[in-house]
């Protein structure tokens, strides 16, 4: 009897021994935990984004294959003193696609003219609200190289896109960021430093109107002048 006892005492034991190793095998580590979750967060971030996030090195790539997929090339500016139409080259193939690409994203929305130079240029796609770094920041920090070797001028009514403030002695184009050209008789001293990628196709009467507007001693409206929406219209 007392040897029956000592077997079913011990196979008792043995049983409680089993179960709290498997306990200890299923149990994570705190660091464990914490990776897990980061990978899900990683997972969700990456299943939520549209696009990756851009760079110098990633974004020719980019823009290269959205060339192949996305060909609009006219789209409409709303402001409030009118509408401009806007008809974006495909010789330059990465400015037009950058264009395109931020329309589509809605980041020009509420950016404004910031700069505004009578008789010269009307320059867009900044502006001095916490929206627009955000959108920045989003889409990510990037440059497009040059493309000035096309053959256009700076016309009257020539879209052209801007040199990075950041030290840039091969004018790397601030992609963000679009001039005007207002100046009758054109702006040629700008030719072959800066990308021409589309004309006014309508509305230089509004380009005329918001190169009336007054200007603070930084060239900034003194009422700021709104983007309000652009739209692709073909």
């Amino acid at each position: 009897m007392r040897y029956t006892l000592l077997l079913f005492l011990f196979a008792l034991f043995l049983n409680c021994e089993d179960k709290q190793t498997k306990r200890k095998n299923t149990l994570e580590t705190p660091q464990t935990k914490t990776e897990k979750k980061q990978t899900q967060k990683d997972t969700d971030t990456i299943g939520k984004r549209p696009f990756p996030k851009l760079n110098s090195r990633s974004a020719m790539d980019f823009f290269l294959k959205y060339n192949e997929e996305h060909k609009e090339n006219k789209v409409r500016i709303f402001t409030d003193f009118g509408n401009i139409d806007i008809l974006l080259f495909n010789e330059t193939r990465f400015h037009r696609s950058n264009f395109i690409f931020l329309t589509k994203q809605k980041y020009y929305d509420g950016t404004q003219f910031y700069r505004v130079v009578p008789n010269f240029i009307i320059q867009g796609g900044n502006g001095d609200d916490k929206i627009t770094p955000k959108k920045r920041a989003y889409i990510g920090k990037y440059l497009l190289p040059a493309d000035t070797k096309r053959g256009f001028k700076h016309d009257r009514g020539v879209v052209s896109m801007p040199s990075s403030e950041i030290d840039n002695p091969h004018k790397l184009a601030s992609p963000y960021e679009f001039f005007i050209v207002q100046q009758k008789g054109g702006a040629y001293h700008l030719d072959g430093d800066y990308t021409i990628f589309g004309k006014v196709i309508n509305g230089m009467d509004v380009v005329d109107k918001i190169a009336d507007v007054d200007t603070d001693d930084g060239e900034w409206p003194m009422q700021n002048v709104y983007i309000r929406k652009v739209e692709i219209i073909e």
